[in-house]
């Protein structure tokens, strides 16, 4: 599954119901900022996801993730199947 850092906004939280996804989150509102690894201080101006799309937005990069390093033939069938 794919770790994603967030803060405690709402519109994540479907991630937390989908098993694809490993959410961890800080809450800034508490004064919460960083905890450990997990922080959002590198994607805070990257505002504009939705949150019915946020979770075929991730989606697409833990496939693309997945295929990176595979040859052509192996990345397509992966890509197929995961489409079908």
């Amino acid at each position: 599954s794919l770790t994603v850092y967030t803060d405690g906004f709402r519109a994540y939280e479907p991630l937390e119901e989908d098993d694809a996804f490993d959410r961890e989150y800080v809450v800034h509102g508490d004064g919460e900022y960083v905890d450990g690894d997990v922080h959002v201080n590198t994607c805070e101006s990257h505002r504009g996801i939705s949150k019915d799309k946020l979770t075929p937005y991730l989606r697409a990069f833990q496939l693309r993730r997945r295929v990176y390093r595979k040859p052509g033939k192996e990345a397509l069938e992966t890509i197929l199947e995961t489409a079908l």
